[in-house]
């Protein structure tokens, strides 16, 4: 008898503009109390901005930033005889993106002084580079699960 509650899949809608799953995942992650057309918006506008000041596409670059953030691996803690272990575990699919998607907030929500669209389109560059607070944050998650690689059978 499995101890957790089943998890049902959510129909996830397509955002507007581009007709993308990831995009309209990621606009209802930012929005704030049920304000859809305010998350759209600061999304859509960052996207401009970054097709301002690197002229590719910014669908292109969020989805890059997206796959450069999605961690590999996660730490889980297992209680095994009395003693709590860091477990390294694969991470599925829509969970990476998930991950991704939190963690990216995270960083935007960590700096001050700027618009929020601002915020999200240097975050959003920075990911597809490669830098930046939100690929520290899966290089952190991945040199973690390397140093508890010793417990990996307890998987």
């Amino acid at each position: 008898m499995p101890r957790r509650k089943r998890i049902y899949k959510k129909n996830l809608k397509p955002d507007t503009k581009y007709d993308n799953l990831l995009v309209g995942k990621f606009i209802n992650n930012i929005m704030q109390r049920g304000k859809k057309t305010v998350a759209e918006t600061i999304v859509y506008d960052a996207f401009d901005i970054i097709h301002e000041r690197t002229k590719k596409g910014g669908l292109n670059i969020f989805e890059q930033a997206i796959k450069n953030v999605s961690p590999l691996v996660e730490l889980k803690s297992r209680r095994v005889g009395g003693a709590n272990y860091q477990v390294p575990v694969p991470v599925s699919g829509d969970r990476r993106t998930t991950l991704a998607i939190r963690w990216i907030k995270a960083a935007i929500n960590s700096k001050k002084g700027k618009k929020m669209a601002e915020k999200l389109a240097d975050e959003l560059i920075d990911a597809s580079n490669k830098t930046g607070a939100s690929i520290k944050k899966r290089e952190d998650v991945h040199r973690m699960a390397d140093a508890n690689k010793a417990f990996a059978h307890f998987a």
